[in-house]
């Protein structure tokens, strides 16, 4: 058995400053408690491990063997406890985001910008996923925390404060020019040809749960892995694009596009940011929500 690991930091010190009265004076303790401890150490272990020099004490050929790996330990100790402060003092770590793209486009990139130029040291690895596969990576400990849209389930374990509203809305081309500024009922939607995307994403589940308590069924002739891809496709007359308002917005200003109107509207949803409640947030990934105005950040959340 190792034994009292005090003993180890005494020899530790003694051996590397060659004497007793040195080890003291690093430890802030007396030179008979380091003898004491060295006693010890050398009685458990049944060695001598040093003996006198004319200046100090000098390792045995035993102390030599065992320093050696104490040296390497007590350093590894000292370079992990260096770290820790590093990263308490925000000068190195790592934040583990989940966002889809929608919420890392359209609210988070701004802060990981400021962030980055504020602490260069750390590293931010976002997993670009739908909210659903966000909020697993966030029940399992993956990530620090989630930007998902709603609606969600946040169940018991965790938190989440919305921190913008998103529109859904359905553009087209001039293909469907006779569309425009045309009052629509919901229904009148199974007659033209629909763009959506895959059926794994929130926007997706919250669209098609909308449209059946419409009493509309829609079989989409195109399912898409991003909104982006749904705007392009709109863009070459494909179909009618189902997408957030955001990613449509510069060809909805340039008239390339236009939205359709409806005569039931569409209710709003929101991006919220969310957190385990049974999680740790690290120093990095507390100093980033502080910055997003999140405001249970640092791991106090109700």
């Amino acid at each position: 058995m190792i034994g009292n690991l005090e003993y180890y930091k005494v020899f530790y010190y003694t051996a590397k400053l060659g004497s007793a009265t040195g080890a003291a004076n690093e430890l802030s303790i007396s030179q008979p408690a380091v003898s004491q401890s060295l006693k010890a150490l050398e009685q458990s272990l049944g060695v001598t491990l040093f003996q006198r020099a004319s200046r100090g004490v000098r390792l045995t050929a035993e102390g030599q063997v065992l320093y050696s790996y104490v040296e390497k330990g007590y350093e590894q100790i000292e370079q992990g406890v260096e770290m820790v402060k590093q990263m308490m003092d925000l000068e190195q770590g790592e934040v583990h985001i989940g966002a889809s793209d929608m919420t890392l486009k359209f609210y988070l990139l701004p802060f990981l910008e400021e962030f980055h130029e504020l602490h260069p040291g750390i590293k931010v690895i976002v997993a670009n996923a739908p909210t659903p596969e966000t909020l697993k990576l966030l029940r399992g400990g993956k990530i620090d925390f989630g930007v998902v849209s709603a609606p969600f389930d946040p169940g018991d374990d965790l938190y989440g404060e919305t921190v913008r509203e998103i529109e859904d809305v359905f553009v087209a081309g001039r293909r469907f020019i006779s569309y425009k500024n045309k009052m629509l009922d919901l229904q009148e939607l199974e007659q033209l040809p629909m763009i959506f995307l895959e059926g794994n994403t929130s926007t997706r589940r919250y669209m098609d749960t909308y449209l059946s308590g419409n009493s509309v069924m829609l079989q989409p002739e195109f399912e898409l892995s991003t909104s982006d891809m749904i705007v392009q496709f709109a863009l070459r007359n494909l179909g009618i694009g189902c997408v957030v308002r955001d990613f449509a917005s510069e060809e909805l200003e340039s008239g390339r596009l236009f939205e359709l109107r409806f005569n039931k509207m569409i209710p709003k949803r929101q991006i919220c940011v969310t957190v385990s409640r049974k999680g740790h947030l690290s120093a990095a990934a507390g100093r980033l929500l502080d910055i997003m105005g999140f405001r249970s950040a640092r791991g106090k959340r109700p």
